[in-house]
């Protein structure tokens, strides 16, 4: 077990952190590319993404064993800004860490010649690595990076929700159930036995689509402390669109319409959305102003972003129950009819535009014939 323990300051410095970590997703992916049982989430994406390696998977496997202790200066801060800036950190690792952190490694069999120039501080030796974590990357997790974002700012909208609703104390007690609050102590299920002093630091929270089972953290105890942590995975595999909505709900505003509703969730942006429910920007956008002006979002401008939330109507018709105003009177079918009438009237322009379409199509293939 790994306890996490905090001060007053540690609270006042807890954080999710603001996208996924490329680097970890990375080391991490390759952990689940060699899960002898991957699960139903990570199945179809291995059987693909073993098709695709050419050799990485040799390359990397003396560095980042099946279980146990991997280096730490494989996942720099730098990650969360992207592959290039985190290759390049580590490309800057001092030599004097990398010995160290590589002597760290199991002593099962010898380190390949090339790990052993690595931990002399051989440039050539750290700029094959670094092209080798490029190359796995781009084969292994570029290719499903959309899906594995939306799944992780699902988490992080239902973290700063709750966040918002009872600050520090009330989001690390509804983490996952591998970790445990019990102040002022965070409890993390872990394959060690171990504590973690945050003194005054803080803690980065950062969910992870790869991370699988147990959280994860730094070896090094003096550095930026962080704990990796598995998202949910409700979807049955990495590659499959956005979890099928409720059909009722389908059937009343539109199959898209109600994805978008169930993809706000806990507040997201309009870029986050159209990840979330697989449509176009521009869609996803058009499909939020509709359920906004019938009462079922709210959208505020953060920035130069946009934050879109349910409203309580939204909300109870997700739920499946009435809406009703401070006078008694249920809102709810006023509001859908209005929505229904929208709808109805953009189904009716579309068909108009297909029947024109049409008979200009028949025009032109009776002049080509």
């Amino acid at each position: 077990m790994l306890r996490v323990h905090f001060s007053g300051p540690d609270l006042a410095r807890v954080r999710i952190a603001a996208r996924p970590d490329v680097l970890w997703e990375t080391v991490l992916s390759f952990h689940r590319l060699r899960d002898r049982r991957p699960g139903p989430a990570f199945g179809k994406w291995r059987t693909e993404a073993r098709s695709r390696l050419n050799g990485e998977t040799r390359l990397l496997a003396p560095l980042v064993p099946t279980r146990g202790y991997f280096p730490d200066f494989l996942t720099p801060a730098e990650g969360l800004l992207g592959i290039d800036e985190g290759l390049e950190a580590v490309r800057a690792t001092p030599p004097a860490r990398l010995h160290a952190e590589l002597s760290r490694l199991p002593a099962t069999r010898p380190l390949p010649s090339w790990l052993r120039a690595l931990s002399e501080g051989d440039n050539a030796a750290l700029g094959r690595l670094t092209g080798t974590l490029q190359s796995y990357y781009e084969n292994a997790v570029a290719p499903y990076w959309p899906r594995l974002q939306a799944r992780i700012e699902a988490d992080r909208a239902a973290r700063g929700r709750a966040l918002l609703d009872g600050g520090a104390d009330h989001l690390l007690a509804t983490l996952p159930p591998t970790m445990r609050w019990r102040p002022p102590v965070l409890e993390v299920d872990y394959p060690a036995d171990r504590d973690l002093f945050l003194n005054g630091r803080g803690l980065l929270l950062l969910p992870s689509f790869f991370c699988r089972r147990t959280p994860v953290t730094f070896y090094d105890p003096d550095l930026t402390p962080v704990l990796v942590y598995p998202v949910e995975h409700p979807a049955p595999r990495l590659v499959t669109p956005a979890a099928p909505v409720h059909a009722s709900l389908g059937k009343l505003v539109g199959r898209t319409r109600s994805a978008i509703l169930h993809g706000v969730g806990g507040g997201c942006t309009t870029s986050e959305l159209a990840r979330r429910v697989d449509v176009s920007l521009a869609s996803a956008s058009q499909h939020a102003t509709v359920l906004r002006d019938a009462g079922l979002l709210l959208t505020l401008r953060h920035g130069n972003a946009v934050l879109h939330t349910l409203t309580p109507l939204g909300a109870a018709l997700l739920r499946g129950g009435p809406e009703v105003d401070v006078r008694g009177v249920d809102t709810r079918g006023l509001e859908i009819r209005g929505l229904e009438l929208k709808e109805n009237e953009e189904l009716g322009a579309r068909e108009a535009e297909m029947r024109g379409m049409g008979a200009r199509e028949v025009s032109v293939r009776e002049v080509d014939a």
